[in-house]
């Protein structure tokens, strides 16, 4: 298939996430297709090829096409690729529950598909567990403002960023939201109906890579155990090492009562979320009519589940984590240079994620910056005008530098 069919069936027939489908089914417009990847590198149809600056979404962990986790897809589908698991049980799901258990602190692990149904997950369940466990009253839900949890219904209207929220200003949860701790520490006698407070730990992603403040979580964390209020975390592009920790929460000492996971679970491989939960939340579901009616056709698939344990496997065999802060130091030097230029407003870093802000720049700059970059061999996308730059754990130094002169070429380009 050449160029030309591709672009012509692509606008046929295909409708893209977050895109102005007017603009890209526009005559001038060639899709850009990738057909290969290998590490940090991802090659298109003809044969170019570039840095994965933003992890395939914030994905993936270990690099495209890693031997160990394309030997535990490939050995896994040889034996069957999913069966249900909704009455049924598979040693793939067990091995992960245990594995996910003992590194969160949180014994009980719920799968589902993607990081807005495990955000689902954690409010259906404290919502429930409030309702039969002698709490009738506690149905509201505290969000952040510029949070974003997801795009369902339901995880659409816990986020603070009007652009993504859409119909879920009009359905969805009952959502209060609050600027930061102070705000939530004022809302009184609210409190008692309050059933949860969901947050991304340490940097909040679509609102541009924003910083919380250096022991915020942990006040949060205080904050909810005082007031009986559930704590949950959404580390679904937070977890699996970007902070240069396993789960964010850590670097804080923190365990909430749900942990949210997506995005790195399999490694960047396939779609599959887990939602942590403790033994208190796990029990108050016990007994007749108070089952967790939730789940979905492809819950803890089998193939997903043996991506993730391959991922966790390369964790232990490469220590990945015990390499993370070199990598992260030199990272912090690489992407803090660009600071230094006049279009850049601000640069904000949390371990192996950043966030490059542009100076007064009309709307649309980050885009067009992202689409120059691409001459010079970056892949990634912008939130606005905030140019993210998050690699997988597995890139080199070289690599790193190469991704950020590309930025700034790409920069220097376009805003002059």
């Amino acid at each position: 298939m050449n160029v030309g069919d591709r672009c012509r069936l692509d606008k046929e027939h295909l409708w893209h996430p977050f895109t102005p489908m007017r603009e890209w089914c526009a005559e001038e417009h060639e899709p850009l297709a990738l057909v290969r990847g290998e590490g940090c590198w991802l090659w298109d149809q003809e044969g170019r090829k570039y840095l994965d600056g933003n992890s395939s979404i914030w994905t993936n962990i270990h690099g495209h096409g890693h031997p160990v986790i394309n030997a535990a897809i490939k050995e896994q589908v040889d034996r069957v690729a999913h069966t249900s698991f909704l009455g049924f049980t598979h040693e793939p799901a067990m091995a992960l529950g245990r594995e996910l258990a003992e590194l969160a602190g949180l014994p009980r692990v719920f799968f589902s598909d993607d990081g807005s149904t495990a955000i689902e997950c954690a409010v259906r369940m404290a919502l429930q567990f409030w309702q039969q466990n002698g709490r009738p009253e506690k149905l509201g839900m505290v969000g952040f403002d510029a949070a974003y949890h997801g795009d369902t219904l339901g995880a659409a209207s816990l986020g603070g960023i009007p652009l993504f929220k859409g119909a879920a200003n009009h359905f969805g949860y009952g959502v209060q939201r609050v600027k930061d701790l102070e705000a939530l520490r004022s809302l009184g006698v609210d409190v008692a109906r309050v059933a949860a407070v969901i947050v991304e730990p340490l940097i909040q992603g679509s609102a541009g890579m924003r910083l919380w403040p250096k022991g915020m979580l942990k006040e949060l964390e205080t904050w909810c155990r005082e007031n009986e209020v559930f704590l949950i975390l959404d580390e679904v592009m937070t977890g699996f090492g970007r902070t240069g920790t396993m789960f964010a929460c850590q670097q804080e000492d923190v365990v909430p009562d749900f942990l949210c996971l997506a995005k790195g679970l399999t490694g960047g491989y396939l779609p599959m979320a887990a939602t942590l939960t403790t033994e208190r939340v796990f029990e108050g579901f016990l007994g007749e009519g108070r089952a967790f009616y939730y789940g979905h056709s492809y819950t803890a698939s089998q193939l997903g589940c043996a991506a993730s344990l391959g991922s966790l496997r390369v964790f232990r065999e490469e220590r990945v984590m015990e390499g993370l802060a070199a990598k992260m130091e030199v990272f912090a030097g690489l992407v803090g240079s660009l600071g230094a230029m006049p279009q850049v407003l601000e640069v904000r870093r949390c371990g192996m994620i950043a966030g490059i802000e542009l100076r007064d720049q009309p709307p649309g700059t980050g885009a067009r910056v992202c689409v120059a970059a691409r001459k010079f061999g970056l892949l990634t996308r912008p939130v606005l005008n905030t140019l993210v730059l998050m690699p997988p754990l597995c890139v080199t130094h070289a690599e790193m530098g190469q991704m950020v002169e590309a930025l700034r070429l790409g920069i220097e380009e376009v805003c002059g």
